[in-house]
């Protein structure tokens, strides 16, 4: 399945096909220096696979989790690309989850004002959703991706047989970002996860979730209107993510916990159920002073106000603008009673 995202000079394909990551470089121009940077929990063998395909190949492997996504991490992979003589002319490819692609995109961005990047996406989540879109960001000051910027891959290469070396967990962790857009909009795809078997259905939730977000990242590719859609959920989740709560919970499993409260009464038991299915409802003790001083924090709000996304039916939405202490009360109030 090819799916191409146009956004004019910065257009590309997203290539969805088992096995693809042993024909790499019938896709990639691999013929030149190629930075691979994955991280240490990703097997090996899918970055040296990426390598035996390249002319000069250059793996560096950055520890697993958040902490890599740092200015320090950014600049020893600087350092590495400046150190072997990169050019202009040589790439970047991410070979691993969202922390790879975001860090191995914004290297990209930055390194002699940019070099082509190509993602391989690994996980789920990164496979659904990180992946494509132009996002490329580190953490910086305790705040999740304050520091990046927009810059599209080359193109990008999905294989779902990748997905067969992950934990239930992680699975999990990833389909919470399909949810979520099949909440805003597409109800088929939420039929999926409500009535039939999730892992025969796999590549077409991988898939229809690819074709939503080309939509929307087509109509708004900085995120000045539309894109905020994407957004859903992620106010609150990023809050209880980065509020001391990211050790007990993955991010999915964060957004996951945001989507419940700005969905509508009426079609909210459904989505516990999808999420219980899911395995992605977990009750945590919230500690609801952290939560609201994260999401202030949040890159998203703008002074005391931030944009959210209301999903009122199934396939439906609307984006709002409130107070972040409303945003957190509606939340209190609504996970307070789950």
């Amino acid at each position: 399945m090819n799916i191409h995202l146009n956004l004019k000079d910065n257009s590309y394909d997203i290539i969805v096909e088992r096995g693809i990551l042993q024909e790499a470089g019938k896709h990639l121009n691999l013929n030149r220096r190629v930075l691979i940077v994955t991280d240490s929990g990703v097997p090996e063998q899918y970055a040296e696979t990426v390598a035996k395909q390249c002319k000069k190949p250059v793996i560096c492997t950055v520890p697993s989790g958040e902490d890599s996504k740092s200015l320090a991490v950014f600049g020893d992979l600087l350092q590495k690309m400046l150190a072997d003589n990169f050019s202009r002319k040589d790439c970047v490819v991410a070979v691993g989850g969202g922390v790879v692609g975001d860090l191995s995109g914004f290297v990209a961005s930055a390194y002699m004002r940019g070099v082509d990047f190509y993602n391989i996406p690994t996980t789920l989540l990164s496979q659904i959703d990180s992946s494509i879109g132009g996002k490329t960001a580190i953490n910086f000051g305790g705040v999740k991706n304050i520091v990046g910027a927009f810059y599209q891959p080359k193109k990008v290469l999905i294989d779902p047989e990748l997905l067969k070396t992950l934990p239930e967990r992680q699975i999990s962790n990833g389909l919470a970002e399909a949810i979520k857009m099949a909440l805003t909009s597409d109800k088929e795809l939420f039929d999926i996860f409500e009535h039939k078997d999730i892992n025969e259905n796999i590549d077409e939730i991988i898939i229809r979730s690819l074709n939503i977000k080309k939509t929307v990242v087509e109509q708004d590719e900085k995120e000045s209107g539309l894109r905020k859609i994407l957004n859903f959920g992620h106010t609150v989740g990023h809050g209880i993510e980065s509020s001391g709560h990211m050790s007990e919970l993955y991010h999915g499993e964060c957004v996951a916990l945001g989507l419940i409260p700005k969905c509508g009464e009426g079609i909210r038991p459904r989505v516990i159920e999808v999420l219980k299915k899911c395995r992605l409802y977990n009750m945590i003790e919230f500690d609801w002073d952290a939560i609201t001083e994260a999401a202030f924090h949040d890159k998203k709000a703008d002074g005391d106000m931030v944009t959210i996304t209301l999903v009122p039916d199934i396939g439906s939405f609307e984006l709002k603008t409130m107070n972040c202490n409303e945003v957190i009360n509606m939340a209190k109030r609504c996970l307070s009673d789950c």
